[in-house]
């Protein structure tokens, strides 16, 4: 073996013994590829010829009453899962918590407001009135000081949000630990709706679906809502990885929360909920068709078949039921196209049956063939 080799094998050898004697006699090794990158998970739904879509939880809960996490958690969970907008809504009446962290109705505002505003997260000041039925539970938005809605009387605490300017939800209208065998409207209810002081009320909650309750928000014009009612990690609960949480869209002329409270009050919502959306006809038909198009094959094939694509570019599911049994009914996946073929062309009806817009009625669409 020449010199210039041996040399060369030498200087190899000692670099690696140089490299080896340098990483066991640090103090710190730096591993950052072991740390989870923080990033945001973009919900991709379309805006609205006049409005831009909010993706919003109006019923959250902390360690500040029952829940299990601070309320900065519920910040960032709300960033990384895409949420425009949150209201925590710690439990007025129920603070399990508050012999160990203190505080008082607003502390939950007050600790996360920071983080949200680092965020971008529209954070409402609100919380939740927890009293048994009737009238149940509450969540007050947009409220000044929500220590106000601690009285004796729940009537009182109702009240007492109304004239904060409060946007009042009624919350899980048919859970079963105060409504055991039906999902019912109480005379209280009624008198609050039509006074103008119940805003809303939510069709879904955690994991509970209340097809009834459409009928009561088309027919009293109420906001139609969906929440999580989140207490534990949100990633614990949900399968984030198959579906976003349950949110309500709001139809804002901006992201601020003036432009959201606005919306609120005017009833521009819908409610999302796994592979399920629920809202008014004039809403949904305009949510569809800014999510799916349509290029029909310029040609039928040889078994005189037309053939038309539909293209998804929302993360929405479309399960679309043919009102013809001559026509097929197909499925939609979020972000996705399929190919159907028809034996004529045309202008043919079919029913989102996962879309809902009364108890019961599915959102009627056109698709042309």
């Amino acid at each position: 073996m020449n010199t210039k080799k041996m040399l060369f094998i030498f200087a190899v050898c000692a670099c690696c013994s140089v490299t080896l004697i340098a990483q066991n006699s640090v103090n710190n090794v730096q591993m950052p590829e072991l740390q989870r990158q923080v990033q945001r998970t973009n919900i991709r739904v379309p805006n609205l010829d006049a409005y831009e879509t909010l993706k919003c939880d109006f019923h959250i809960h902390t360690i500040f009453s029952d829940g299990v996490v601070w309320p900065e958690i519920r910040v960032r969970e709300a960033w990384e899962e895409g949420l425009d907008a949150i209201a925590i809504t710690d439990h007025i009446e129920r603070n399990p918590s508050k012999p160990h962290v203190g505080g008082d109705h607003n502390s939950s505002y007050e600790v996360a407001l920071s983080s949200a505003r680092n965020y971008d997260i529209l954070l409402i000041k609100a919380g939740e009135i927890t009293r048994s039925m009737p009238p149940g539970h509450l969540n007050a938005l947009f409220v000044d000081d929500v220590n106000k809605l601690d009285t004796e009387k729940p009537e009182d605490a109702i009240m007492e949000a109304h004239r904060q300017g409060g946007f009042l939800i009624w919350n899980h209208p048919g859970w079963k630990a105060q409504q055991p065998d039906t999902c019912k409207m109480f005379d209280i209810h009624r008198k609050l709706i039509s006074s103008g002081v119940i805003n809303g009320i939510e069709v879904f909650n955690e994991k509970e679906w209340y097809p009834i309750v459409m009928s009561w928000c088309v027919e009293n014009n109420l906001a139609v809502i969906a929440t999580s009612d989140i207490h534990d990690v949100n990633a614990h609960f949900y399968p984030l990885e198959k579906y976003h949480r349950p949110m309500t869209l709001v139809f804002a002329k901006d992201r601020s929360m003036e432009s959201l409270k606005q919306a609120l009050f005017e009833k521009r919502t819908a409610a999302w909920f796994g592979k399920y959306v629920a809202g008014k006809e004039n809403i949904l038909n305009e949510l569809f068709r800014k999510s799916v198009s349509f290029r029909t094959f310029p040609e039928p094939d040889a078994k005189k078949q037309y053939s038309i694509e539909i293209k998804n570019d929302s993360d929405f599911t479309f399960e679309l039921t043919a009102v013809s049994s001559e026509l097929p009914s197909f499925s939609v996946l979020p972000n996705s196209s399929v190919i159907v073929k028809a034996k004529q062309n045309g202008n043919f009806a079919y029913l989102v049956s996962n879309w809902f817009i009364n108890t019961g009625k599915n959102l009627p669409v056109t698709i042309t063939f």
